[in-house]
């Protein structure tokens, strides 16, 4: 059986971010991926606007993946493609991993585990649109895979539901390619997207964007033929009256990604009922020792640089559990109130109370004027102030936890309050 000190589950952004930071710390790494190239999600994702804040400039998802991925082959890190793992335990010597491909099934042992297993997104089945199952109804991710992979044109005219960032940006790439966008229904009365892909998706191309409205059912046999959409009140449900046919042959669905951790709960790893992802610390390390998550696999990002932050965070720590193999187990919670969507990571580790560390967090409503605060035993320790903040929108911070007298059982709590002025 083939050793390695850390074995990367994922192959996008963030696995491969990981692996390089594994690496350099002095590990011995495996990288595996299901596809049969690296790249992740990037691959397909020829529009520009990755590596600002990391490269400084624009570069296409393929032009930002494959900076990493050349650094990982010229240093020789070990890489499976068109791998599936089918199984993880933990063991007395860390972790065993099997994995499936063309030769057969293999075990790998490794001294720690970093989940870079992405996201996925919701289907028509889960936000419960009722009809028959004609052909014709895709995730944008596989209406992206069509027309920037395959060179196929899935749609000539078509309704977009949900105002995600990927069905923005589907929006404008389809009609570039000569499709006719019919309209963006988002069910919530604000956009779910980013502001940019709103002004550049939608605007830019007079493409109508409906709030509060939903597809409530499809028509169609072998092909999808039509849509009927409604608007919904308040709580979501189709007011009745309100409903319209609209003739199409293809109906894309934005309708949220969802992070990816089926391989994690085969070991037990608990779940942040928000984020959607594992509970870790401020290493990123879940609450199973020796086991790490980042990027899409932790919370769903905005940005692909936050997503290669988070798995270079998560790497080098992995290295560093894999050469020492012991963990000190003290924690402090961190404490948050309605006013969040999610605050990511959610604990300090006791030992890191001295040092610098990155939060992700969303508003669970817009605000203007917010203030972030963080308070240590009702005293107000930390400020932030924000000219405004909408839950689309992810939110980085760093925090130099060492500038404050942060001991153990203290209560760390996390507000976000909108003030006057």
């Amino acid at each position: 059986m083939e050793a390695y000190e850390v074995i990367v589950i994922g192959g996008g952004p963030a696995g491969l971010a990981a692996a390089l930071a594994a690496h350099k710390a002095g590990s011995r790494v495996l990288v595996i991926e299901r596809e049969e190239r690296l790249g992740g999600i990037l691959k397909q994702c020829i529009h520009d606007g990755f590596g600002l804040v990391r490269f400084g400039e624009k570069l296409s998802g393929p032009e930002y993946a494959e900076r990493f991925i050349d650094e990982v082959l010229e240093l020789g890190i070990d890489v499976l493609t068109s791998s599936f793992v089918t199984e993880l335990k933990k063991t007395g010597a860390g972790f065993l991993v099997s994995v499936v491909n063309r030769h057969g099934v293999t075990d790998y042992q490794a001294g720690a585990l970093v989940l870079a297993t992405g996201c996925r997104e919701r289907t028509a089945r889960q936000v419960l649109i009722h009809g028959t199952r004609p052909a014709g109804i895709f995730t944008a991710g596989t209406a992206q895979h069509f027309t920037n992979l395959l060179g196929q044109l899935p749609t000539r005219r078509c309704v977009i539901l949900g105002s995600g960032d990927i069905g923005l940006i589907m929006a404008r790439r389809l009609t570039l390619e000569g499709a006719s966008v019919l309209g963006v229904y988002e069910a919530k009365p604000e956009p779910s997207g980013l502001t940019r892909n709103l002004v550049q998706c939608l605007e830019d191309f007079d493409i109508p964007l409906y709030l509060s409205h939903t597809v409530t059912r499809v028509f169609g046999e072998e092909r999808l033929t039509a849509v009927e959409v409604a608007q919904v009140d308040e709580r979501i449900k189709p007011v009745p009256g309100t409903e319209h046919i609209i003739e199409c042959d293809g109906l894309i669905l934005s309708v949220g990604l969802i992070p990816e951790n089926e391989v994690a709960g085969q070991l037990g790893v608990p779940m942040d009922a928000a984020a959607k992802g594992p509970v870790c610390d401020n290493r990123f390390m879940t609450q199973v020792p020796g086991v790490f998550s980042c990027g899409n696999a932790l919370h769903v990002n905005d940005l692909v640089d936050y997503v290669s932050e988070s798995g270079e965070m998560a790497g080098r720590y992995a290295a560093a559990y894999a050469a020492d193999g012991t963990d000190s187990g003290e924690h402090i919670a961190f404490k948050t109130d309605d006013s969040f969507l999610y605050l990511v990571p959610q604990q300090l580790r006791l030992e890191d109370r001295d040092k610098k560390g990155v939060l992700y967090f969303r508003s669970r409503n817009a605000r203007r004027n917010a203030v972030f605060t963080m308070s240590i035993n009702g005293k107000t320790a930390y400020t932030r102030k924000y000219g405004q903040l909408k839950p689309p929108e992810m939110e980085r911070l760093e925090i130099d936890f060492g500038k404050y007298p942060i001991q153990k059982g203290d209560e760390l709590r996390f507000e976000i309050k909108e003030v006057m002025g």
